[in-house]
């Protein structure tokens, strides 16, 4: 860590908490509305998740052509992705041409952890405060932290006497780690386990995996792309963009509207086939029926279960990678060589579901009486996820109302950007919003600039403060909630709900609606004059429409086939 003087001075515009791909583009967007804006990060450089997760095999699960900023068409012709499915470092890369193409990193204060964040009433602004002594003013404040940025590790008896290294997923040693030779413990079987653990079974001597839920996955068959590939989406990329925000996912892929249960056998049979041979997360897109149908779900999961069974040669190791719950429920994994990996000599399955982890011992793991021994331990346990950032930080608003108590019984807010209490708070993809169901940069994209018009709004008619009404919130928390049970995705135990941490609210936290849906929904909000929130100014600007109205690129081409809010009733709508 680096010695600095301590932040102190003048009221910024804003003070932005995070310098992923949400803290950067904020940053860059209101530095070209001519807002002052500081930015604290608690790494030594940007990229956010991308900055922490550097577990092996890490990569995204969105195509890397499409993972990527739209903002700058520019940008979109000289970045050069080299696969299909972009790896770590490269997204890190790209994360820093886009700080250094923008010259962001002189508005950031790296190595630096917001520690509280406090609403001044008299003075209407916020003050932030760090670990390293800062304490800044700001009009407003915007939560760029992530929804995949808080690590669980769960506790385990004994652990503090394990003599090897415990290395989390979320949380990787920048200078990597060698597992060669090692006898290697993996715990959980979800996204980050299933492409970390093929990679580590070629280095370990020996890999054993503790599996608590059994995960569907489906292959990626990743390549490298050609530059003939490359130039041919460079070309229409614009088109693509537009066609993507009109998807329910906010990416763009070809999906089949009509429902399993109307195709015949056999015509189910070759459309799972052609989708299995395509690969990733487009699969959920074989029948529009089938997040929404279990007889339907049904079909899709006995097609996945039969593949692992083909896959898989030991029939128990197959019964137990076999899971029993809605396919898709959970967030559908991309993998690489998963289920062969179990095929090697080397690598053993652990059922803890039953028998769950005993303790921790001085060379091992202990399970149903029986010790593991092993050298080196990874916990793939996953994050706090949607709202575990915000509990690691004071936020207190009026009356001396923090965050964590209001959100203690599950997170509210007005569209997932602000919550009542909280003036001029911003949280970018929050909970209520698409967040996590949807690409995230391009999410992170909508919101950054529904935030910017809005603060420019406020600018333009002399406006202290914004907040949402109540009403608004409870309603639009009601909608989240009912909108959720159309899903089965609603059915079942996942990090969607907070089902992962113990004592966690039972609560569906994104919004599952659509993309599109969602989009329409703020463009709304905005074009009559911020519907749903109170705004401070003087009376007659109050009901001024706003002159900003909102940022061209939202507004979806009449000519684009948009996934409606009667496509969500009619529950045809698939949602990767």
């Amino acid at each position: 860590m680096t010695d600095r003087p301590t932040e102190t001075g003048p009221i910024l515009d804003a003070v932005v908490v995070g310098a992923g791909f949400a803290g950067m583009y904020m940053l860059h967007r209101l530095r070209d509305l001519g807002f002052t804006a500081h930015a604290f990060e608690a790494g030594s450089g940007v990229g956010g998740t991308w900055y922490w997760n550097r577990y092996p095999g890490a990569r995204c699960d969105v195509e890397s052509m499409q993972y990527s900023f739209s903002f700058s068409e520019e940008m979109d012709q000289e970045w050069d992705w080299s696969e299909k499915y972009a790896p770590q470092p490269e997204i890190l890369a790209y994360a820093n041409h886009v700080a250094d193409r923008f010259d962001l990193r002189r508005h950031i204060q790296f190595e630096t952890r917001v520690t509280a964040a406090t609403f001044d009433e008299k003075k209407r602004c916020w003050t932030v405060e760090t670990d390293r002594g800062d304490k800044v003013s700001a009009k407003f404040c915007i939560m760029a932290v992530g929804c995949l940025s808080a690590p669980n590790r769960p506790h385990f008896d004994g652990i503090e006497d394990f003599r090897g290294p415990v290395y989390h997923t979320g949380e990787w040693p920048h200078d990597g780690v060698d597992f060669t030779g090692l006898r290697v413990g993996v715990i959980g079987t979800g996204s980050s386990a299933i492409q970390s653990i093929p990679i580590i079974a070629q280095q370990a001597a020996d890999l054993t995996v503790f599996q608590r839920t059994a995960t569907y996955t489906v292959p990626a068959w990743n390549e490298k792309l050609t530059p003939e590939y490359r130039q041919s989406v460079k070309a229409s990329y614009p088109a693509l963009r537009a066609k993507a925000r009109a998807r329910p996912t906010g990416f763009y892929f070809p999906f089949n509207m009509k429902s399993a249960l109307e195709a015949t056998p056999e015509e189910r049979e070759k459309a799972y086939e052609e989708a299995w041979a395509r690969g990733g997360l487009p699969f959920l897109g074989a029948f529009g029926d089938l997040l929404f149908d279990k007889a339907a779900n049904d079909t899709i999961a006995e097609f996945a279960r039969r593949k692992i069974r083909e896959i898989v040669k030991d029939p128990a190791t197959a019964k137990l990678l076999s899971p029993d719950n809605v396919f898709g429920c959970k967030r559908l994994c991309v993998d690489t060589g998963y289920f062969a990996t179990y095929n090697l000599p080397h690598v053993k399955l652990v059922d803890v579901s039953r028998t769950p982890i005993e303790r921790f011992t001085g060379n091992g793991i202990v399970v149903d009486g029986n010790e593991y021994p092993l050298d080196a331990v990874v916990s793939a346990t996953g994050f706090a996820a949607m709202t575990g950032s915000f509990d690691k930080i004071r936020i207190t608003g009026r009356n001396g109302l923090t965050l964590a108590d209001k959100w203690r019984a599950g997170p509210r807010a007005y569209l997932g950007l602000a919550s009542v209490g909280f003036p001029n708070l911003f949280t970018i993809t929050g909970p209520g919003s698409p967040s996590v169901l949807a690409s995230m940069i391009q999410a992170i994209e909508q919101h950054v600039d529904w935030i910017g018009d809005c603060m420019a709004h406020m600018r333009d008619i002399g406006a202290e403060t914004i907040e949402p009404t109540l009403e608004a919130e409870d309603a639009w928390v009601e909608h989240v909630n009912d909108v959720s049970q159309v899903s089965l995705r609603s059915t079942c135990s996942s990090w969607y709900v907070g089902a992962n941490i113990p004592g966690r609210p039972r609560v569906f936290m994104p919004y599952i609606g659509g993309f599109p849906v969602y989009v329409q929904k703020c463009n709304e909000v905005m074009s009559a004059g911020f519907e749903g929130f109170v705004l401070d100014a003087p009376r007659s600007a109050s009901n001024a429409e706003p002159k900003v109205r909102l940022t061209e690129r939202w507004r979806v081409p009449l000519d684009i086939d948009v996934i409606s809010p009667a496509a969500v009733a009619a529950k045809r709508v698939p949602v990767v």
